[in-house]
C-alpha cells in the first residue's frame, strides 16, 4: 500500500513564489465567498423555515472538503493524473448518464445527483475532466489530430457528454466546456481552419436546439432587451440592477441586503455578485474583480515558467476555465450577456462546484513546483478532408525540408 501511495503521491511541494501568491489569492477569494454566501443566504434559509446559518454551515463543509482535495491535487503526482483522463472522463459520463436516469430537479433543471450526504453535479466535475482529457489528446496524439476527422475520433466523449449537458438545459456549461476545448487546441496550435470548422459545426446545433427549446432560447436572449418583461424572463436581471445600483459607492454594509430578502432569486448562487455590490458597493465588486485579475496574472506566471508543454496546457486550461467563469457570471449579473447559470467560482454557493474549482488550483500549485521537460507538442497541420476540397489552393501540404548548405571539400 505504501508503494502503490508512493506512485501516485509526492510529498507536498514548498517554495515557488508563484504558487505561494498562487495560494494566497485563492484563500482570500475563498475566505471572501464564505463570508458573503453566509450573508446572501441567511434570508433564503429564514424563508425555508430553517435556522439562518444552514446554507452557511453547509458551505464551510464543502470548504473543509475542498480543502481537502486541494492538499490531495497538490501532492499527486501529474504523469499519473493526465494519464488518468480518459478513465475521468468515462467516470464523468457515466454520472451525465445517471443523472438522466435518476438524478433530481432543482429549481426547473435536472441537473443534480442525490448521495446520502450531499447532492452533486457531474457537469461540475465534468469540465475539470475536460481539462485533462484534452491535454492527454495533444499530448499523445498532436501528430494526428490537425485532421479535422481525428480530431473529431479523439473529442467524440467530450461531444457525447456536451449532448447530455444540453439535456439538462445548461447551456451555460456546454458554453465554458467548448470555450475550454477550444482555448486548449488553439494553444496547442490547432490550424485555424480546423478550428473554424468546428466552431461553425456548432450552429446547426444550437438551431435545432432553438427549435426544440424556444423558451429557453428567450430565456438566454432577454438580456438584449431587457426591459420588455419584466416580470417573467426579465425579472431577475432587474431586480441584480435595482440591488447594484442600491449599494453605491460602499454599499447598505455587510447583511444588510434588501433584495435576498425574495425579492432576487438565487441570491447565494448565481447572483453573489450582486449581493456584494449592494452591500459592500462599488469597493466590493471591483475587489472581486481585483482578485480574479490576480489569478490570472499568477496563473499566467505559472504558465511562462513551465518547462513541460503538457503541464502548461494544463494551466492554459484551467485558467480559461476560472476566468471565463467569472467574465460570464459578472457580465450576466450586470447585464451585458445572458444569465446562464454559471456561478462566480470560489463565491458562488456550490459543493460540487467549490470543491472541483479547489481541485483545480491545486492542479496549479501542483504544476508550478514541476520543474519536468517535454518534447514538442504542436499539432502538426495535416490533410483536413472536406476543408481541402472547399479550398484546394489553400490545402495542407507538408513544408519542403530545407536544403543543407554544400560544404566545400577540405583540401
Amino acid at each position: 500500500m505504501a508503494r502503490v501511495l508512493e506512485r501516485v503521491l509526492q510529498p507536498f511541494p514548498r517554495g515557488d513564489r508563484a504558487a505561494t501568491s498562487l495560494l494566497l489569492i485563492t484563500a482570500l477569494m475563498v475566505g471572501y465567498g464564505t463570508v458573503m454566501v453566509g450573508s446572501a443566504s441567511d434570508a433564503q434559509s429564514a424563508l425555508n423555515g430553517g435556522t439562518s446559518f444552514a446554507l452557511a454551515i453547509r458551505d464551510v463543509m464543502y470548504l473543509a472538503i475542498g480543502a481537502v482535495v486541494f492538499w490531495l491535487a497538490a501532492r499527486v503526482r501529474l504523469a499519473w493524473v493526465t494519464g488518468l483522463a480518459p478513465a475521468l472522463v468515462a467516470v464523468g459520463l457515466t454520472l451525465l448518464m445517471a443523472v438522466e436516469a435518476v438524478g433530481i430537479t432543482v429549481n426547473g433543471g435536472k441537473r443534480w445527483l442525490p448521495t446520502p450526504f450531499i447532492q452533486i453535479q457531474p457537469s461540475e466535475f465534468f469540465k475539470l475532466f475536460v481539462v485533462l482529457y484534452v491535454v492527454w489528446v495533444v499530448q499523445h496524439h498532436h501528430q494526428r489530430i490537425g485532421n479535422w476527422q481525428h480530431l473529431a475520433l479523439w473529442l467524440s466523449p467530450l461531444l457525447l457528454g456536451v449532448g447530455l449537458i444540453l439535456l439538462e438545459h445548461d447551456v451555460g456549461t456546454d458554453t465554458v466546456i467548448v470555450a475550454i476545448a477550444l482555448t486548449v487546441l488553439f494553444v496547442a496550435g490547432l490550424p485555424r481552419q480546423v478550428l473554424g470548422a468546428t466552431v461553425l459545426l456548432g450552429v446547426p446545433v444550437m438551431a435545432v436546439y432553438a427549435m426544440l427549446e424556444p423558451y429557453s432560447v428567450r430565456r438566454l436572449i432577454s438580456f438584449l432587451h431587457p426591459n420588455a418583461n419584466l416580470s417573467t424572463s426579465g425579472y431577475q436581471l432587474l431586480q441584480s440592477r435595482i440591488g447594484l445600483g442600491a449599494g453605491g459607492l460602499t454599499g447598505l454594509g455587510l447583511d444588510h441586503s434588501r433584495e435576498k430578502w425574495g425579492l432576487l432569486p438565487n441570491p447565494h448562487t448565481d447572483f453573489i455578485f450582486t449581493i456584494i455590490g449592494e452591500e459592500l458597493g462599488l469597493v466590493g465588486t471591483l475587489s472581486v474583480i481585483a482578485l480574479f485579475v490576480g489569478f490570472l496574472m499568477v496563473a499566467t506566471r505559472i504558465a511562462r515558467q513551465c518547462t513541460n508543454e503538457a503541464y502548461r496546457l494544463l494551466v492554459v486550461g484551467i485558467t480559461a476555465w476560472i476566468i471565463l467563469e467569472a467574465v460570464i457570471n459578472i457580465a450576466s449579473v450586470v447585464g451585458f450577456w445572458a444569465v446562464t447559470g454559471i456561478p462566480l467560482p470560489f463565491f458562488s454557493y456550490g459543493g460540487t462546484a467549490l470543491i472541483t474549482e479547489l481541485a483545480a488550483v491545486g492542479l496549479l500549485y501542483n504544476v508550478a513546483h514541476d520543474r519536468s521537460r517535454s518534447t514538442h507538442l504542436d499539432i502538426a497541420a495535416t490533410q483536413p478532408g472536406f476543408l481541402a476540397l472547399a479550398s484546394p489552393s489553400r490545402s495542407f501540404r507538408p513544408h519542403p525540408a530545407p536544403r543543407r548548405p554544400l560544404r566545400s571539400p577540405r583540401s
